[in-house]
């Protein structure tokens, strides 16, 4: 990308003391997506720009959560708000919203035609409790991200499990009921790891396996799309070690990622 005067403006965070703050455009879009106040008690005076702003830090950055500068609200006040919103959903409409405004943007269709799956084992840290095992093809214990993704990279499906899952098992995982949330869904490309007849049972559509050629390195149509949607996530420290207990914290981390990349994508068009 060509720094511009336009393009420093997008990016620019005036007031913000980080890099991962959002902007005003970016926080409308988030805001009203985020669950109000319940009635009754106290008013609420926390900031939640301030927590997100404290998420988005948080996973970028890597930092424990006992870290937090201080200059956000109280770590307990952030993970409880990042825990409340995990567990009642409101991070998975945030990205469904966000995916389906990114698609139209772009021109697209909100169901895609064709997804790419495939996964990533990553080690695991010491405080790991649920969902860790062997890969005995990378030789990495720790958990195991399979990833779906649409032809822009934007992430369509995420599972986290124990890197002893093979591949054929996990993507059972991710197919289920794929077809009801995205139903013109043509094609499914995968690598060789996904071929025979588990793969096809449980995949909803037809799945395209690309192999690797003899030629040496070499760019392989349509999958290079789902390692780029990986390295936009472990781009953020927090993802580029497993360090969390559970792997739905995981899940909802890589949720968050895709969040922080989509309304920053959103926010630099000016009629949104």
């Amino acid at each position: 990308m060509a720094w511009t005067a336009a393009t420093r403006r997008d990016y620019a965070r005036l007031g913000g003391a980080y890099s991962s703050d959002m902007t005003d455009r970016e926080w409308g879009l988030i805001a009203p997506l985020l669950p109000a106040a319940k009635p009754g008690g106290r008013p609420r005076r926390t900031c939640l720009r301030r927590v997100v702003d404290a998420i988005f830090y948080l996973l970028q950055t890597g930092c424990q959560w006992r870290m937090l500068p201080r200059d956000f609200p109280a770590r307990s006040t952030v993970y409880g708000y990042f825990r409340a919103w995990r567990d009642d959903g409101t991070w998975a409409r945030v990205h469904e919203t966000l995916y389906r405004r990114c698609r139209d943007l772009e021109g697209r269709e909100e169901s895609p035609s064709a997804a790419i799956i495939d996964s990533q084992s990553v080690k695991t840290g010491p405080d790991a409790r649920d969902a860790v095992g062997f890969d005995a093809g990378k030789r990495v214990k720790g958990r195991k991200r399979h990833l779906l993704c649409d032809t822009l990279g934007l992430m369509m499906r995420i599972e986290v499990h124990s890197a002893g899952v093979q591949d054929r098992d996990g993507a059972a995982l991710v197919f289920d009921r794929i077809a009801a949330r995205f139903p013109f869904i043509e094609r499914f490309f995968a690598d060789a790891g996904y071929q025979g007849p588990r793969v096809a049972d449980a995949a909803p559509r037809p799945v395209e396996i690309i192999r690797h050629s003899d030629a040496g390195f070499v760019v392989q149509a349509k999958r290079w799309i789902v390692e780029r949607t990986f390295a936009w996530i472990t781009i953020n420290r927090r993802l580029a070690k497993d360090f969390e207990r559970f792997a739905a914290t995981v899940q909802t981390m890589i949720q968050l990622s895709m969040i922080k990349l989509m309304s920053r994508r959103i926010a630099r068009y000016r009629t949104f």
